[in-house]
């Protein structure tokens, strides 16, 4: 089993006032100490842009490269996605993963547009473009639904595996808040299943987002994630369901957080990745 982090477990995420961001060196050092292996790139202006420099600085740290999340505005006919996508392409280096968002084209998580059928079309469209623009440049697109972003649901991922060609990433947390048993879409479309975030969830707080009783930020800030094993997610169980279907990629533990001030050394957030490499050992 590959094991690997993201920064947005640090708090660094690409939202307007999400939050403090702590600095690559303290991050990229907790990541290692924790036991991980590599890491997904975080958002814009964490790393270096140049991948040579990039690559150098994670292998300071004894990490290696994942790929990155990247949200893009996918729906509106008057916006072409693969200049943005190629944009951050540009930048992977030794890495092949591309973890695609369809993103709103507003700032945050906490509000989103409904699609009309001619919306859905160019969606689908970009997806299958993006996905064969990445392929041509022996890398893997995947699409990572999440609250949030046009898909976000059971139906609109139903819509997406249905409609196009693009591989998914499985989030289990996003799956969760959003309102997909994420146990059940990975049993149901395992050979769609192309890269995974390992999220644990409160349930309560995510009924809470679903019922629109919750802005997700806020629920971020109240700890709807939890350490693996924290939760109310079938960890296990996934992760058996995966292995069964023959799923080799990496497993990316993320639990969105949003610090306030820089946690003293040795404290924060790294203190739940550790319990989730711990439960992760014992999976």
């Amino acid at each position: 089993m590959r094991i690997a982090g993201a920064p947005i477990s640090w708090g660094v995420c690409e939202v307007p006032g999400w939050g403090h961001q702590m600095a690559p060196g303290r991050v990229l050092a907790e990541m290692r100490d924790a036991g991980l292996a590599a890491t997904e790139f975080g958002p814009d202006g964490f790393l270096p842009a140049e991948p040579g420099e990039r690559s150098a600085l994670l292998a300071e740290y004894g990490l290696g490269a994942v790929g990155g999340f990247v949200p893009v505005v996918l729906h509106d006919a008057g916006h072409d996605p693969l200049p943005d996508v190629e944009r951050a392409l540009a930048g992977f280096g030794d890495a092949r993963t591309l973890v695609l968002a369809a993103a709103t084209g507003l700032d945050g998580y906490d509000e989103r547009p409904a699609l009309t059928d001619d919306d859905w079309r160019i969606l689908l469209t970009n997806l299958d473009r993006v996905a064969d623009h990445a392929a041509g440049r022996g890398l893997l697109a995947t699409l990572h639904p999440h609250v949030g972003t046009v898909v976000e649901g059971p139906a609109e991922v139903d819509r997406v595996l249905a409609g196009s060609r693009i591989a998914l990433c499985l989030d289990t947390g996003h799956l969760l808040i959003g309102g997909t048993d994420p146990l059940a879409l990975a049993r149901a479309a395992s050979g769609r299943i192309a890269h995974v975030h390992l999220k644990d969830v409160d349930a309560r707080l995510a009924a809470r987002v679903r019922a629109g009783e919750l802005l997700y930020t806020d629920a971020v800030r109240q700890g709807i994630y939890r350490p693996l094993g924290k939760g109310d997610i079938d960890i296990p169980g996934i992760v058996d369901a995966l292995t069964a279907a023959g799923y080799g990629g990496w497993y990316v533990m993320e639990q969105d957080t949003i610090l306030t001030a820089e946690p003293p050394p040795g404290t924060g957030p790294v203190d739940d990745v550790r319990t989730s490499v711990a439960f992760m050992e014992t999976t």
